[in-house]
């Protein structure tokens, strides 16, 4: 990613961050130890993002949420906080290691029953799920964004919601120089092109697409 080029200032995403509702303390204990513990911490959902993954929860209602990538886990929460007491959210990983601290979080939070953790390579796991998702969120390995892409929009139901995430990647869809700047760039044109659904791509933190599906 080039992480020289931000989308938005810091300053106006500070302003932004310190106008949302808060994180619940068990996330901003998460924060902290993704920072202490991981390698690249900047891999995860922050606040601002995370808010809004958790309205746009509440404001479909939904119930079922697939999620592809759950890294230490905030994503994951912060979603399943939107979620009713009955509902349930699948994440998908491949690192053991990362998602043992999603699982510590995750304890400490009444809303751990509603999150169930599948570790394996995403496109294999993805054969075992059933759908169908009132909401998908994409944030797995960008070289595979298009095959994640025709594998959930099966599995969403008629006017559920897909999401994916880091579709600017730090500004490389402009001038696109190496692999994942291309795959990027061919999994948004990918998206556009995909007559099944209506598309809105937005500039929160890496960039969000947001495709209601037909």
């Amino acid at each position: 990613m080039n992480i020289s080029m931000r989308i938005v200032p810091k300053k106006i995403e500070r302003y932004c961050r310190d106008n949302t509702t808060p994180e619940s303390p068990v996330l901003r204990e998460l924060v902290d130890e993704t920072y202490a513990k991981t390698a690249f911490p900047q891999m995860q959902v922050g606040h601002l993002e995370g808010a809004f993954l958790r309205m746009l929860i509440r404001l479909i209602g939904a119930k079922r949420v697939l999620e592809l990538g759950t890294f230490t886990g905030y994503s994951s929460l912060v979603m399943a906080e939107a979620l009713p007491e009955d509902g349930k959210l699948i994440t998908c990983d491949i690192d053991q290691q990362v998602t043992e601290i999603a699982k510590k979080y995750w304890s400490l939070s009444p809303h751990a029953k509603k999150i169930e953790l599948k570790l394996g390579h995403a496109l294999e796991t993805l054969k075992t799920i059933e759908g169908p998702f009132d909401m998908v969120f994409i944030d797995a390995d960008k070289g595979n964004y298009v095959n994640y892409w025709e594998s959930c929009v099966p599995k969403t139901c008629s006017s559920g919601l897909l999401v994916a995430d880091n579709v600017l990647w730090g500004g490389g869809v402009l001038d696109p120089e190496d692999e994942t700047d291309r795959a990027i760039l061919e999994f948004n044109r990918h998206v556009y092109n995909d007559e099944r659904v209506e598309v809105v791509m937005l500039p929160i933190r890496d960039g969000l697409t947001l495709a209601w599906k037909f």
